[in-house]
């Protein structure tokens, strides 16, 4: 039975590779900051990188449930290498897939499948990241291609990138239907980054600026037609909040299960903490949580794997499964006391990983927003 249903096989695999390779070196690495480039090959050599990717482009011939199904595995053992294993997977390759060349495909997209190249995604600026009107990295048309010049910030997998999916102005004037996104290989004139930011959490993922002074692209290495930035980006903007919703089950998950193995070994008066009513209404509190965003995170990469509209769904399901991941991290400290607050536990990990998730995809301010619009309008 277990080999005919996919998802379980899935879940099944990457937990094994979870729980033997990633679980026993999160710490270390956490520690470290630095990235572990063996394991994120691993993942490549076990098809995890082009899981959503059809088989005649090198991928896995996977789908939208079957890459969340790994996030969330991953993200249970270390949000830091699921963070960027997703944007490799999903904003990093999916313009170059829909929109490059078969030149560009095999010189970049093949590769990356097989974790040979990284890519980064390039959205925000100082000045522009909810507000994406306000975006100031400027593309110049030339008679062969366009000029890129500007700076983005927060860029995830940015010092490791090989290549750059950006998202430029080409005209002021047209406000967001001058938006379109390049394809910028990091090897190309003018292209420069700042050193790598330190941190608070995912410790071990590389987020830095990016600079781009005088980049001269060709025409081909526009990703879609001109003016049409915006709906490029909406074609996965729901499968970018699921993806995240799906790291915060896992995160979730890592925090409760800590926490229960907690409750049933720590004593005090006599008896294990667990046994407390208190302590069992916050162990309540996350299984409930941790099912009802569960149900949410199934119900939209359903919709999305069947091509239905989902954009909403796919906010809400974002909205609460980082908020419940939040508190989830926050209780888990609570539960485990002074000892939460050593770095000898994972939940002080968790605690910081967790805030991570707040602003990819969409601050939960502007969710809400949107989130209440279409009930409103």
């Amino acid at each position: 039975m277990l080999r005919s249903d996919p998802r379980k096989l899935l879940r099944q695999t990457i937990a094994r590779f979870v729980d033997q390779e990633v679980v026993p070196r999160a710490r270390e690495i956490d520690e470290s900051g630095e990235f572990p480039d063996d394991l994120f090959r691993q993942l490549a050599d076990m098809g995890i990188l082009g899981l959503r990717y059809p088989k005649e482009v090198g991928g896995s011939g996977g789908n939208t449930e079957l890459f969340c199904i790994a996030m969330q595995e991953l993200a249970r053992g270390l949000l830091s290498l699921a963070a960027t294993t997703a944007m490799q997977c999903l904003m990093a390759t999916n313009g170059l897939y829909l929109y490059g060349t078969k030149e560009m495909h095999e010189k970049y997209l093949l590769p990356a499948l097989r974790g040979e190249k990284i890519g980064a995604f390039q959205l925000t600026e100082p000045e522009a990241g909810s507000d994406l009107g306000n975006i100031r990295t400027r593309a110049r048309k030339t008679r062969d291609g366009y000029v890129i010049n500007g700076m983005k910030t927060w860029s995830t997998n940015g010092p490791k990138g090989d290549f750059h999916t950006v998202l430029c102005q080409t005209d002021p004037d047209k406000g967001l239907k001058g938006l379109m996104f390049f394809f910028i290989p990091s090897d190309t004139p003018g292209f420069s980054h700042s050193r790598k930011f330190d941190c608070l959490g995912t410790r071990s993922s590389t987020l830095s600026e990016i600079y781009f002074n005088d980049c001269h692209v060709p025409e081909e290495y526009r990703l879609g037609e001109e003016g049409r930035g915006l709906d490029v980006l909406l074609t996965i903007l729901a499968e970018i909040r699921i993806m995240t919703a799906s790291l915060a089950l896992g995160l979730h998950r890592a925090a409760m299960d800590d926490s229960i193995r907690y409750c049933r070994e720590r004593v005090q008066f006599g008896r294990p903490i667990g046994k407390n009513q208190l302590i069992q209404a916050k162990i309540a509190n996350m299984a409930v949580n941790l099912e009802a965003g569960q149900l949410m995170v199934d119900k939209v990469t359903r919709l999305i794997d069947q091509k239905i509209p989902c954009l909403n769904e796919a906010s809400m399901a974002k909205y609460f499964t980082v908020e419940s991941a939040c508190k989830t991290c926050d209780e888990a400290m609570r539960i485990h006391g002074a000892y939460g607050y050593s770095m000898e536990y994972s939940v002080q990990r968790y605690y910081r990983d967790n805030r991570f998730l707040l602003y990819g995809g969409g601050t939960h301010e502007v969710l809400q927003t949107t989130i209440a619009r279409q009930y409103l309008k």
